[in-house]
């Protein structure tokens, strides 16, 4: 398997359509959502919890409902976050071996025993706030500073699960082959240079 690409990327920043396109141009799978589908398929455990999980990072909450199964120490909540992780590891194995990809988030710039081509997508804050406006739901409603607060909330808490999944800080450039600033430019040129380089 010669080409593993991996897309870590801010919220808002087009790293998912950059993805898609980058997958579409080098005629190889596209992984992103599916990952958590295919997770929920090997816990047992709802698709919604997982996709959950992997947004909002580790917890120590425990929901109401599982009081009473709490014995012996052990946290049931936490088990199930850890065979999330546990599967999700294994999982971005798999897909790095079976064929070439492009993985988008899921900390899979870790597998570096794959040697991924290493990608994180950033832009401006108005640049991303453009963005997510533009492909929002009709019902969203977002003033400006809530939207900014949301953007740096969803940030946060794809640092805080980057840094519990890898012990490494996301975002930082060491961790990365390529940073690629999307403020103001179009993600489809920008894919074309991309692809040239990969190939």
């Amino acid at each position: 398997m010669g080409k593993i690409i991996t897309i870590g990327r801010e919220f808002g920043s087009g790293g998912r359509e950059v993805g898609k396109r980058l997958s579409d141009e080098l005629g190889i799978a596209y992984y992103d959502n599916e990952i958590i589908t295919e997770i929920a398929k090997r816990t047992e455990l709802a698709e919604g919890y997982v996709q959950h999980v992997m947004e909002n990072g580790p917890t120590a909450l425990m929901p109401i409902t599982i009081g009473r199964t709490f014995y012996m120490g052990v946290d049931p909540v936490m088990e199930q976050n850890n065979a999330i992780y546990r599967e999700q590891s294994l999982l971005v194995q798999e897909l790095a071996e079976n064929s070439d990809c492009v993985i988008v988030g899921r900390s899979a710039d870790y597998i570096r025993d794959k040697n991924p081509l290493r990608l994180f997508i950033y832009a401006d804050m108005e640049s991303r706030m453009e963005r997510c406006r533009k492909r929002a739901p009709e019902q969203e409603h977002f003033t400006d500073k809530e939207l900014r607060r949301h953007i740096q909330d969803v940030d946060k808490r794809r640092s805080k699960y980057y840094q519990f999944f890898t012990g490494q800080t996301w975002g930082e450039k060491l961790n990365y082959d390529l940073c690629i600033n999307t403020s103001g430019a179009n993600i489809e040129d920008l894919v074309k240079v991309i692809a040239k380089l990969v190939k």
